[in-house]
């Protein structure tokens, strides 16, 4: 055998062990083992649930989405392989993006027919190097010529899904420090191929998830990475320049997409993987798979040249030892977070309440995980939690909460719990596990106050000899807890006379001032949004619809009502009358809130500070509600509201408010400076630090 056939055996064999010393440290042998399989295994073939462009369709598109004022520039090098661009620009046609943006393919001196198929491309930017210059020459040139403030670097092998763009672009704005987003990244027969990657202390690169199922929600929420493969990787086009593009000493490709993470961390911004951008990548297609030849060998040369360059920085990472599910969340403070249900803000306001706690928590730094007690949650619940950079554990993919405080309890610093009846059973277990956490139970409201003024509103008494047990459980379980969070100063302030010796902290519900989006004499009509899963609403629906409303009618024949909320069937037809619209449950609750003239709040019995009123306010809608709706919210009769507690009181003042513009408008103002003043985030942020620190 010749000389240079036994050091190629001898370098892939020295590769592969590596290779495998590696995999033992992060998996294990039993995952080391299957990892293996993995690999060796013939590839399954496409996913069926994927909707693929045909590689062996040779038409190009027509026309490319090109945007006069483009937000992202597009940027896709390629080097031959004109089945795989066509395909990739195909799926860009198809499915599009709701911000603006321009296409640029470089042709990177390909030798096969791309330049000429793709001249007649309209909308294409098409670049042609003189000179094959590589992954990074090419990348760099075209970026020069980019019109949009985003730069969306693509690979030719890759093929999009909905919500691609838009979806990288949100996280890009709205996650604080971002500097780099990268996608998650599949195979075309399912399986997950990266979920952001870490970097270990001795440069050796990790795909977190490589291989798992896509759906595993493991890999479905935003978090910050060492960095992003360049397959689909989306940056500023100011900060791109800023560090310099892609470093020309790894060319001609590889590294280059670590060194830029590596640089946009060195200039104070963060790399986020965001789940929600789900991309089609083909791994190998440009480069193959041998990594002793051709373009694929840059990789190890180019990583000595990585190591050398951030030997100082690679001293903060972490070491080859560490498992890579430890290692992806190192650092930062974690909290568990449990709720009955997994937050849905169409459904109440508590989930409105949650997911703004969840959202200051993220903007913090702290580490999130979620757990709902019935351990349910759909794919749309987690991917929402993931916009907030929260973990879910659920069925059938988590752990048993035992199980998973057996291995974690011991390293979170908090646990929030909301409701006492979700926290009242689990709270041995936490402390068991647990044992350095601050236990806080929030409060959406006092279940035995509305219980009490439930049982007293209806006369009943045996509702409450049951609200008194759930004041002995509730009071218990508030004194067992290390804090506890409330929405209502009028709740704060029982409880300091009930249970004097806990830690009680005042924590508002959060909303977005939204503006009135409409005057007065565009709007028409009344609304009460409220779900019958919650007694106080179906109460205030029937009083509503059956004694009120009724007399609004009489006078004014030309108001409808609007009901928003998830309302059994059954119960319909007992609501419906002459300009009654039940809606039920709607997506974008705004769309009514801009159209109407009245929110309504005909609320009798329960606790709390009532979402629909605060949200109401936040869309500068005026509001007519009853004494018991606006407790411990601010809110004063003729001030930023009027209140009445009978059905000819209520009415009188919807039909008072509904033709009088000066006090619409200046309830409106009211309003919504009672929002900015009391239901902000950022006094809400204030409160949960003190509580938290």
């Amino acid at each position: 055998m010749p000389p240079s056939h036994l050091a190629w055996k001898f370098r892939r064999l020295h590769y592969l062990l590596q290779r495998l010393r590696g995999s033992l440290r992060q998996r294990g042998w039993k995952g080391t083992l299957s990892r293996i399989r993995q690999e060796l295994r013939r590839p399954p073939p496409n996913d069926p649930e994927l909707t693929l462009e045909a590689l062996n369709d040779p038409r190009p598109p027509a026309r490319v989405p090109c945007a006069n004022q483009p937000e992202v520039s597009v940027i896709i090098p390629v080097h031959g392989k004109l089945p795989w661009t066509l395909a990739c620009l195909r799926s860009i046609t198809k499915i599009g993006a709701a911000v603006p943006f321009e296409v640029i393919v470089v042709d990177d001196a390909c030798a096969d027919d791309t330049p000429q198929v793709l001249a007649g491309v309209a909308g294409l930017r098409l670049i042609r190097n003189e000179r094959n210059l590589g992954f990074v020459g090419s990348c760099n040139a075209a970026a020069r010529e980019a019109r949009g403030r985003l730069l969306l670097f693509l690979n030719n092998d890759t093929q999009v899904t909905p919500g691609w763009l838009d979806n990288l672009c949100q996280a890009h704005r709205t996650e604080p420090d971002c500097g780099i987003v990268g996608a998650r990244l599949i195979y075309p027969d399912g399986r997950l191929q990266e979920a952001g990657c870490l970097v270990y202390s001795n440069g050796q690169a990790w795909s977190f998830g490589r291989f798992g199922q896509r759906q595993d929600p493991r890999f479905l929420y935003r978090r910050t990475v060492d960095y992003v493969s360049g397959a689909a990787l989306l940056i500023s086009a100011e900060l791109f320049r800023r560090v310099g593009g892609f470093d020309p000493r790894y060319a001609p490709a590889y590294c280059e997409d670590m060194d830029l993470a590596f640089a946009v961390r060195a200039a104070g911004k963060k790399v986020v993987y965001e789940p929600s951008c789900l991309i089609v990548h083909s791994e190998g297609t440009s480069s193959g798979t041998n990594p002793f030849e051709g373009v694929k060998q840059f990789q190890r040369i180019n990583l000595d040249k990585f190591i050398a360059k951030w030997a100082d920085a690679l001293r903060t990472q972490p070491s080859p030892r560490i498992p890579a599910d430890e290692a992806v969340h190192r650092g930062g403070r974690h909290i568990l977070v449990m709720d009955a249900l997994t937050p849905d803000p169409r459904r109440d306001a508590g989930s409105v309440q949650m997911l703004g706690i969840m959202r200051l928590l993220h903007e913090q730094g702290w580490r999130i995980t979620f757990m709902a007690d019935n351990r349910q949650a759909t794919t749309e619940e987690i991917l929402r939690l993931g916009e907030l950079g929260v973990e879910t554990l659920c069925d059938p993919w988590s752990p048993s909460l035992p199980r998973w405080l057996e291995r974690e309890g011991p390293g979170l610093d908090a646990v929030l719990v909301s409701r006492y009846y979700v926290a009242a059973p689990h709270l041995p277990l936490l402390r068991r596990y647990a044992t350095r956490a601050r236990i806080l139970l929030e409060v959406a409201d006092l279940h035995f106050l509305r219980e009490q003024r439930a049982a007293q509103q209806r006369g009943d008494d045996a509702l409450k000899r049951q609200s008194q047990e759930t004041k002995r459980r509730e009071l218990a379980t508030i004194r067992a807890c290390d804090a506890t969070l409330v929405v209502s100063t009028a709740e704060r302030d029982l409880l300091a006379r009930e249970v004097p010796g806990a830690k009680v902290v005042l924590v508002p519900n959060m909303h977005e001032v939204r503006g009135r989006r409409r005057p007065f004499q565009q709007r028409s009509g009344l609304i009460f949004v409220g779900g019958f899963g919650h007694p106080p609403n179906e109460d205030a629906a029937r009083w509503l619809t059956g004694e009120i409303f009724p007399l609004v009618r009489a006078r004014r024949a030309d108001i409808e009502l609007h009901l928003v909320g998830q309302v059994p069937d059954d119960a319909k037809p007992r609501l419906q009358g002459p300009g009654v619209v039940v809606h039920g449950r709607v997506e974008d609750l705004s769309i009514l809130l801009d159209c109407c003239r009245l929110a309504l709040a005909p609320l009798r019995f329960g606790a709390g500070v009532k979402g629909k009123v605060n949200v109401a306010m936040s869309h500068g809608l005026p509001v007519v509600a009853t004494t018991m709706a606006a407790e411990g919210m601010w809110i004063e009769h003729e001030v930023n509201a009027l209140l009445a507690d009978d059905a000819e009181a209520f009415a009188a003042a919807i039909l008072r408010l509904y033709d009088d513009e000066a006090l619409w408008t200046r309830l409106s103002d009211a309003g919504l400076e009672n929002v900015r003043r009391h239901f902000s985030f950022e006094v809400a942020r204030s409160a949960l630090t003190s509580v938290l620190t």
